[in-house]
């Protein structure tokens, strides 16, 4: 490289690093509350740091959750203690069999006093929504939710409705009863920015939620707002993604598409890869926890530990998959292995 080139180089690295530098201060400004919440959190949630973490990744990327376990594992307390200690409004959903898509948005209702028709709003007018076992509800009930995760408004009648700012949808589906259980369609899946999977705590863990029982009855504190949640968030879309990071977040996906260009033998296994969706999705999600661990810029590591959780619900996958064992977590945990940051 010629003298001109190196220099130019320098001073372009050296921009690079001072706007990084001026985005950690930004960081440090605006993520005062994640801390305190974090530790709000830990009072009443014991032994799912990664749901916690994760919870708060879709907060600030401004995305919506699938938490996929078995009953019984906090997932309904977790999002009920994150709305409390935000201040923010919060609405659960009961998904049952009978359900209508009236029950999610709301509804017009005839008033005989003067003959006119007034607007009933739903419960999917909250920050918060938790759509509680998603699954349960037939196709057109669980459709209902498709306008309002994507485009964050809801039509009821013939008026179209703007909803809060923000407005996130945090479901809860069992993965392992089969009895009563309507499958999500792709198109419902591919907009959860994050599918979570809950696991059982450990037993130091689960004796500890035996020694914290009496305590369960106690309010979460507000140690946040809505406000502080909106601040935070313009400061993580700034958050600095180098041009080889965005290579791998795109190679990780296509990856799933065409496996064998990454020397991954996964063609009878794939019906479909993710969209393009999921590298929007994975993007926004490296940032945000680049976010919470106070940096100005994302890193491998945010990419990879936030992979699995953006990419396994969005893996169509064949019959021969099944037959052999293979999930989503399988697969993409092999592409991990395979494809690599330059």
């Amino acid at each position: 490289m010629n003298p001109t080139k190196q220099l130019s180089s320098a001073l372009q690295a050296g921009e690079v690093q001072e706007r990084i530098q001026a985005i950690c201060g930004a960081v440090r400004d605006a993520s005062g509350w994640v801390q305190p919440l974090k530790d709000e959190m830990a009072r009443a949630i014991i032994g799912q740091d990664e749901m916690v973490e994760r919870l708060l990744v879709a907060l600030l990327a401004n995305g919506h959750v699938l938490l996929e376990g078995a009953p019984g594992l906090a997932k309904t307390l977790a999002v009920k203690t994150l709305a409390a200690a935000l201040a923010g409004d919060f609405r659960r959903i009961q998904f049952t069999p009978d359900m209508t898509a009236e029950d999610v948005v709301g509804t017009e209702i005839f008033d005989p006093r003067d003959l006119s028709f007034r607007v009933r709003p739903g419960p999917v007018f909250a920050h918060l929504v938790l759509a509680d076992e998603i699954n349960r509800a037939p196709a057109r009930a669980q459709s209902a939710l498709l306008e309002a995760m994507q485009e964050r408004q809801a039509t009821i009648g013939e008026h179209t409705f703007r909803l809060p700012d923000p407005c996130l949808v945090l479901a809860t589906q069992h993965g392992g009863d089969k009895e009563g259980i309507y499958a999500l369609p792709e198109s419902q899946l591919d907009r959860f920015m994050l599918k979570v999977n809950v696991t059982f705590p450990s037993p130091a863990e689960e004796r500890r939620i035996l020694d914290i029982a009496d305590e369960a009855d106690q309010k979460p504190r507000v140690v946040a707002s809505m406000e502080d949640l909106r601040r935070a968030r313009k400061v993580a879309t700034t958050i600095h993604v180098d041009e080889r990071i965005k290579d791998y977040i795109v190679g990780l996906v296509y990856a799933t598409r065409e496996p064998m260009g990454f020397g991954l033998d996964l063609d009878p296994f794939l019906r479909h890869g993710a969209s393009p969706r999921a590298s929007l999705s994975l993007l926004a999600a490296s940032r945000a926890r680049a976010f919470l661990n106070g940096r100005g810029r994302v890193l491998t590591e945010d990419v990879k530990a936030i992979a699995p959780d953006v990419l396994r619900h969005r893996i169509g996958l064949t019959y021969e998959a099944e037959a052999q064992g293979l999930d989503g977590e399988k697969i993409v945990a092999r592409i991990l292995e395979k494809v690599v940051s330059a």
